[in-house]
């Protein structure tokens, strides 16, 4: 069975029956031996009618005890090796579908880490969770009837020969009846993959639906738009349950002529071998053998026309298989150049965003998608026509750009294992610099939270954490990643006011000499920052530092002020954990500092607690205070 780090090999992507024969040539051996072993089990199984005629004809009707005895014996035998040649058969066949299962697998999350931000702009997501489960699975469970399917055939073949001693009539009619069921059987196939794509596309759409609905369900209750969306889905789901009854139409008339059709051709074969028995042409025996011939004739033809019911499946989901392995990632063109050699502006020429070497730099806009579609642009996960020192960014090498320049999502995946393995990624950072980050991030109080320290289990993305935590996280996992160009899109949204200014403090501070950008209407990080660009439309519509555009900008000032007093009953995410959250420096819990309200010199909320008042110099604008336990005064 393949290896879990094991390289699955290159897959044949010409086609759906292409792609199967590849995952059986893949395992040669172990299909080959599958295939023999069930030939020989049901091999077995036809010979057992004949060991039974024998005993009859021999021992039981001449009354030769030995003869009975030997012949018994015989029987016996040959029934306890099929017994252990079934077990070796399933045990075969199910090493062949696991071994397709992971192979398969395999190929297409490595395919989807391949394709990296290309696999969204080409693919759904219903579609991918549809090839990466459902699809998978079918493939692999299909390659378990292909030994079975071939001892079918061997068996078949064997019958019409012990048969045909007996009668050549019996032998011609089993010769001739079976080919005529596959052609009765035959047009269903075809119609079932018809019906079984249609599905499964239909299918895809849903399932991308639900994704939809459980992402956005708090947006669409707040838009009044879940009953819109609600409906769309059960129209869908309506839909889907239709083609899912065309589906298991054609399934049951498939399925009822693979179990009805031999048990008509066993009685019309008995019918004729009794007619010969009561004329004298064949013995008892030999009537006994030959019922038992057709009996076991059932079993073949069963896995036969099952064979064929399941590759049917298996091509369709194939199909879609390959279509996803052949969508191509992002590539350098062929002439590519090289990234610049030292630290240079990166330029947006569709929103007038620079971002100056070196340099801390917030864009700033009412609209977040706006700003991440910035973001996008400057990280070449987006077309554009950006430019880096000059150069356009798609003509470098792609390379060059993933290596220099990080986009660091504040929703980026958080894989399951421990939380150093969780922040270093493929690097081997040294302690103090892990150390070192987790500090720059305020992340103290997570490591000393946790029984483990570094070493803690974390869940898959990191439902173990608040929200505020799993940013950040993210934030420590970025900094430690140390890019050349930092581009983190609203690294602090989720945090307590105090820690977010402890952040933007300690962020600037590490990143001093080094390009950061990040996107944010927090003044408590738009202070912190050398440049501000304001974005209306998701045009700059102006550029200077915080306190300059608070002075100039009154769309800029709004905007702050609209930030620090979201909407009443608004459920924003912050990360109030108590004492857990508490300041690393101060000690003091996110109680002591919500947002300043203008015109005040306390923390909104709190007229108590550490930190919980401030009577230094007001701010010019806003008459706000310094928030307690930062050093900076922050204009608010």
């Amino acid at each position: 069975m393949i290896d879990t780090y094991a390289d699955p090999g290159t897959p044949d992507r010409r086609g759906g029956w292409r792609f199967l024969w590849w995952l059986v040539t893949r395992q040669a051996g172990r299909s080959v031996t599958g295939a023999v072993v069930a030939s020989v089990w049901m091999g077995l199984m036809a010979l057992t009618p004949y060991l039974l005629s024998r005993a009859i004809d021999d021992g039981l009707e001449p009354g030769d005890g030995v003869a009975l005895a030997g012949w018994t014996a015989a029987v016996l035998g040959a029934g306890v090796i099929n017994a252990g040649l079934g077990v070796v058969r399933h045990r075969t066949m199910t090493k062949v579908r696991m071994d397709a299962n992971f192979r398969t697998v395999k190929l297409v999350v490595e395919h989807a880490a391949r394709l990296g931000a290309a696999l969204s702009r080409q693919i759904g997501t219903g579609e991918i969770v549809t090839v990466g489960v459902r699809d998978v699975d079918t493939i692999s469970t299909s390659l378990t009837v292909v030994g079975p399917g071939l001892a079918a055939v061997v068996t078949y073949a064997v019958v019409a020969a012990l048969l045909l001693p007996v009668s050549v009539q019996l032998s011609g009619v089993i010769l001739l009846g079976v080919p005529l069921m596959a052609v009765l059987v035959g047009p269903l196939m075809s119609r079932l993959q018809g019906t079984e794509t249609g599905y499964r596309e239909r299918q895809s759409v849903l399932t991308a639906r639900i994704g939809d609905l459980a992402g956005g369900l708090r947006v669409l209750n707040g838009l009044g738009g879940k009953g819109l969306f609600a409906d769309a889905f059960r129209r869908d789901s309506q839909k889907l349950r239709e083609q899912g009854y065309r589906v298991g139409s054609v399934t049951s008339w498939i399925q009822a002529l693979g179990m009805g059709l031999p048990s008509v051709f066993l009685a019309a074969v008995t019918w004729m071998a009794a007619r010969l028995a009561a004329q004298g042409a064949i013995s008892i025996g030999e009537l006994v053998s030959v019922y038992g011939y057709v009996a076991v004739l059932v079993l073949p033809v069963y896995f036969f026309i099952d064979c064929a019911y399941e590759l049917s499946r298996a091509v369709v989901a194939a199909r879609r298989v390959v279509r996803f392995l052949s969508l191509e990632p992002d590539a350098s063109p062929s002439d590519a150049l090289d990234a610049p050699g030292s630290p240079a502006v990166l330029h947006d020429p569709e929103s007038g965003v620079r971002v100056v070497p070196g340099k801390l730099t917030a864009l700033a806009g009412a609209r977040p998608a706006e700003s991440e579609a910035v973001v996008d642009r400057l990280g070449r996960y987006a077309a554009s026509d950006v430019t880096w020192g000059g150069v356009r960014l798609d003509e470098i090498a792609l390379s060059q750009v993933r290596e220099r320049i990080l986009v660091a999502d504040h929703e980026a995946d958080l894989f399951a294992g421990t939380l150093r393995e969780l922040v270093r990624g493929r690097r081997d950072p040294a302690e103090e610099t892990i150390t070192t980050a987790v500090h720059t991030a305020v992340a103290d109080d997570i490591v000393l939270g946790l029984p483990g320290g570094l070493d803690s289990a974390v869940d898959a993305q990191g439902r173990s954490l608040s929200g505020g935590q799993r940013q950040r996280v993210r934030l420590v996992r970025a900094l430690l990643a140390d890019p050349e160009v930092l581009l983190a899109l609203e690294p602090t949204s989720a945090l307590d006011a105090h820690t977010e200014a402890a952040v933007a403090t300690r962020l600037r501070a590490a990143r001093s000499g080094r390009t950061t950008v990040v996107t944010s209407t927090s003044p408590l990080v738009l202070d912190r920052a050398d440049t501000v660009c304001f974005l209306v439309d998701g045009k700059t519509a102006a550029t200077g530092t915080h306190r300059e555009l608070l002075g100039t900008e009154p769309g800029y000032r709004a905007l702050v002020a609209r930030d620090m007093e979201p909407d009443e009953g608004e459920d924003a995410e912050t990360d109030t954990d108590g004492a857990a959250d508490a300041h690393p420096e101060t000690g003091a819990g996110p109680a002591a500092y919500g947002r300043p309200e203008p015109g005040t010199g306390a923390a909104a909320g709190t007229g108590t607690g550490v930190g919980g008042s401030a009577t230094a110099g007001s701010s010019p604008v806003f008459g706000a205070g310094p928030v307690a336990g930062v050093d900076e005064e922050v204009v608010l």
